[in-house]
């Protein structure tokens, strides 16, 4: 194999937007660790690593060395660091619902904003000042006007959430200003969705799913008996909230092209970057294109509006095209049927037999 030139810690690697940007980590022959606190990952009892990590060792045969951690923890995150060489750290780690954000504020500021200065104190100590960060669409609020373009204003976020995500870019952005040394590029995701196409890695919430498509896909097992719709009153075409949904393996390649553009520049301070399609689906039309994917029928019941939640939210990812060489490649017809294939084969998520 060839001799590892970047090593990336990456935070939060077990669970699904990290498990997946590892796998295309180890496809591009970087060096992995993972770190994971398990607080949104399965890892059976007779295992020393999560399932997801073991299955990607699988899928690559490669090795993933694994850490269970919470970054909330100095000093152990603080012997990760002295146990191995790091270049970069892809920092996913942190609580994300929306809604449970509104109920659970101060669990999410302790874990997103102050679990972040812990990192960012580590890092500093040990000289390690390259970092992407998993950052939010959340971060612009109630959009002003559509798509959403990275120099909008950012910050009249619509839930404890999306304040945390703000807060650490603010942070970053003084952090970047004051240290020249530093080198950060804050990814805007707007609404990860899909699975490896092995069907071998995906969603696997724990407990009650937050997002739209795990929901769906339980719903469609028969996990669940039917799926919440929260309103259908916003000002969209058939009443129900628009997102940008993206292909978890197009956030992945994302992520390559962000540590790539770093590597190969000594320094970028600090750059905010949307990871979109462009284009928004609302509710019911994803509900359609999943009914079409597994060929059977989604029981919704509309509800009222939850809180938190913006009517239209979409990206303009043209900067990511001409900073990073990204664009996203894949539609809601192939995000539906990769998400399927995972639930379809995984009915109870990573403790599923495999």
């Amino acid at each position: 194999m060839a001799k590892q030139s970047w090593n990336v810690l990456v935070t939060g690697g077990a669970g699904y937007i990290g498990s997946h940007t590892v796998f295309e980590l180890l496809q591009a022959d970087f060096g992995v660790v993972v770190v994971d606190d398990l607080s949104n990952a399965y890892r059976a009892d007779n295992e020393t690593k999560p399932e997801s990590l073991l299955r990607i060792e699988k899928l690559t045969n490669k090795k993933v060395p694994f850490y269970s951690c919470d970054i909330n923890n100095y000093s152990d995150l603080k012997d990760v660091f002295k146990k191995n060489k790091f270049d970069s750290v892809i920092h996913f780690a942190a609580l994300k619902a929306v809604g449970e954000s509104c109920e659970k504020p101060l669990e999410y500021y302790k874990t997103n904003v102050c679990g972040t200065l812990n990192l960012l104190k580590v890092m500093r100590e040990f000289n390690v000042k390259c970092c992407v960060y998993s950052s939010s669409a959340t971060v612009y609020g109630t959009p002003e006007k559509l798509p959403l373009v990275e120099n909008m204003k950012t910050g009249d976020c619509a839930n404890p959430y999306g304040k945390t995500k703000y807060m650490v870019e603010e942070i970053l952005k003084d952090l970047c200003a004051a240290d020249k040394t530093w080198s950060v590029i804050s990814l805007r995701y707007f609404n990860p969705v899909g699975a490896h196409p092995s069907g071998q890695i995906g969603e696997d919430p724990t407990g009650i799913p937050n997002n739209l498509m795990p929901y769906i896909a339980q719903v469609a097992v028969n996990k669940r008996d039917v799926l919440y719709v929260y309103g259908n009153d916003y000002d969209t075409p058939d009443g129900t909230g628009v997102r940008d949904y993206i292909h978890i393996m197009d956030l992945a390649a994302g992520h390559i092209k962000a540590m790539i553009y770093q590597k190969d520049r000594s320094r970028v301070g600090f750059k905010a970057i949307n990871l979109g399609t462009g284009r928004g689906y609302s509710v019911l039309e994803v509900i359609k294109a999943f009914e079409k994917a597994s060929g059977r029928k989604i029981s919704y019941k509309i509800v009222e509006r939850r809180a938190g939640d913006v009517a239209t939210s979409y990206a303009d990812p043209s900067l990511a095209k001409k900073e990073l060489g990204w664009q996203a490649t894949k539609n809601i017809d192939d995000m539906c049927i990769d998400a399927w294939r995972w639930q379809r084969n995984n009915p109870n998520g990573y403790m599923s037999k495999n």
